[in-house]
């Protein structure tokens, strides 16, 4: 009896440690990527078995399910208002924004399970868990990534709308972004990071790193970054046994030719939290290196973040506060960057050498690394960007109503607006847009903008009860400024919210229009010279009356004062107005 009450003991206790196994974990190859229905599964358990874990969902998915957060708090606190006042920091770790690319959501799955089992959930900082980011993308399971090794099988890139995630972040035009977004601005992380897997050249690393780009980086943040945190990470790694190297981005896929810095603008998700002033990393792990150490350096990689920010959480914090305080006061912003060509930083990188061979498809030649050849040498690091164009902020920015897309965003981003309590006329600056380009393809559902080119007046505008005034004394004014100015890479202009302005909306019939027209040149000679000057300097214009009769509407009273207009207003006075 005593034998088999042993042997029972024993058998329960094998199934109990299997059942804290992950899918991941469970497969022969480790070769094996948890599904969608697996990865919450394992979650929900979890949570049942540990007081200190809690699932809250958020929002509601392109694909009609709703975005799981794992919560790990070491004092049971699930409150993010409270977490605050506590003076505790928020990591936010999101996983599968690219399912093709599932090492995190794996290893987050052990991560947690370990941080519980070991009980070395961290004192000052609660770790938030988005168990698997694009849902819809995951459903879609198969093989689509063809320069990649392993999983056996995994996602699809595109969500349910095949939107990349991780190129809607400013614009947001998936509920899976919304969610997200609701997730960020209600938790208020500090730290933040996307796991990822890379495309690319060939290299002897299993892991490299995008970290927020130091010169787009708020300075105060930027300094702790650079020479302390991101140091420290590497130190690790190295000790871990993944070393790793910042993400190998390099013409023609050759980074011994030197590697560029890659900038992430606010399309990305480490583009739009530095507008939040969150500290921000992208692992990439290497597509070539098998999927269990893939998965590994990943998870090492959690680890090490998830201590330094234990050790230096009131650091982290106070930085935090400073940040948000300089940006109130911020006077100038940069609305795109151009890479420095002339400076670059050196590394010392390990690679496999290079070369060009026949290629057996096509005979001509094409690139292969050559794994028996591996090299160490110093390489340019190119990690310097100079600012573009700028814009200097104004009092406050006017907001009309009737772009509910905008106003939709900022509540969700917690951006402080007020309502102007009744019509009025205020003195502002307000842009024309003068020149800009268009992709002739569509980018991400959108005709992108770019190269806009703006001109302004300073005079009296109408604005009516309920419009938003949004005062530019806030720690999120670069997310502000950077979305309102037209000129900056992504803001809401680039990406089409306002398009509507680029059209007329009245014409005329020209054998109406005639005799109005030769009654004003009559009445104008001011008019009748602008339309011979620009005759003499434009010859076609001469030989045409439709171009000439065009000329002349478009100088006339007639001719519609909204085309071309942007319609958020510049307030640049301390004018005293009106608001609810």
């Amino acid at each position: 009896m005593k034998t088999c009450i042993l042997t029972l003991f024993a058998c329960l206790t094998v199934v109990a440690a299997t059942a804290q196994l992950t899918p991941f974990e469970l497969s022969k190859d480790k070769n094996y990527t948890a599904t969608y229905p697996e990865v919450i599964s394992y979650y929900t358990k979890l949570a049942k078995a540990n007081p200190q874990m809690k699932l809250i969902n958020y929002g509601m998915t392109d694909i009609g399910k709703p975005l799981t957060l794992v919560v790990l708090s070491r004092d049971k606190v699930f409150d993010p208002a409270l977490i605050k006042k506590q003076n505790k920091r928020v990591l936010l770790i999101n996983n599968g924004i690219h399912p093709g690319e599932p090492e995190g959501i794996d290893a987050n799955m052990m991560f947690a399970r370990d941080l519980l089992k070991k009980n070395t959930l961290p004192k000052n900082v609660v770790i938030c868990i988005v168990a698997l980011y694009n849902i819809d993308g995951s459903l879609n399971r198969g093989l689509s990534r063809i320069n990649q090794n392993g999983p056996s099988a995994y996602g699809f890139r595109g969500n349910s709308r095949n939107l990349d995630l991780n190129r809607d972040f400013i614009k947001a035009d998936s509920r899976n972004t919304l969610a997200l977004e609701e997730i960020i601005n209600t938790w208020q992380p500090e730290i933040f990071l996307d796991n990822h897997t890379s495309d690319g050249a060939d290299y002897q690393y299993v892991m490299t790193l995008i970290e927020t780009q130091k010169d787009k980086q708020n300075p105060i943040l930027a300094e702790y970054t650079s020479k302390t945190l991101s140091p420290e990470l590497y130190k690790r790694m190295k000790k871990s046994g993944f070393e790793m190297t910042p993400y190998v981005e390099s013409e023609e896929n050759i980074p011994d030719s030197g590697i560029v810095s890659f900038l992430e603008t606010p399309r990305f998700a480490t583009g739009y939290t530095s507008q939040h002033n969150i500290i921000s990393y992208i692992t990439e792990t290497h597509m070539l290196k098998p999927f269990d150490k893939r998965v590994y350096a990943t998870y090492d990689f959690m680890q090490a973040l998830v201590d330094i920010n234990e050790r230096d959480a009131k650091l982290i914090g106070e930085l935090k506060a400073k940040a948000d305080e300089q940006v109130k006061n911020q006077k100038t912003f940069a609305l795109n960057w151009q890479l420095d060509t002339l400076h670059y930083d050196t590394l010392s990188f390990k690679g496999f050498t290079a070369g060009y061979k026949p290629s057996e498809v096509s005979g001509l030649p094409r690139l292969y690394y050559d794994r028996s050849k591996p090299f160490t040498k110093t390489i340019k690091y190119y990690d310097n960007y100079l600012p573009e164009v700028t814009a200097d902020k104004p009092i406050a920015y006017i907001i009309p109503q009737a772009w509910g897309k905008i106003i939709d965003l900022y509540k969700l981003n917690n951006v402080v607006m007020q309502r102007l309590a009744h019509d009025t006329s205020i003195f502002m600056q307000t842009y024309y847009i003068s020149d800009y380009k268009t992709v002739t393809k569509p980018y991400e559902g959108h005709y992108l903008h770019s190269n806009v080119k703006i001109g302004w007046y300073n005079g009296q505008a109408k604005f009516y009860a309920g419009d938003y005034v949004v005062y530019t004394n806030q720690a999120l004014n670069r997310f502000i400024v950077e979305t309102l100015e037209p000129q900056g890479i992504d803001s809401y202009f680039a990406w089409n919210f306002f398009d509507s302005v680029l059209a007329e909306k009245e014409y005329y019939s020209p054998y109406v229009f005639e005799d109005v027209a030769a009654a004003l040149l009559k009445k104008d000679p001011g008019l009748r010279k602008k339309l011979d000057d620009e005759k003499a300097k434009n010859p076609a214009m001469a030989k045409s009356a439709e171009a000439q009769l065009n000329f002349v509407y478009r100088h006339s009273p007639y001719f519609e004062k909204t085309y071309l207009r942007y319609p958020v207003g510049r307030l640049m006075r301390n004018t005293q107005l009106d608001l609810k």
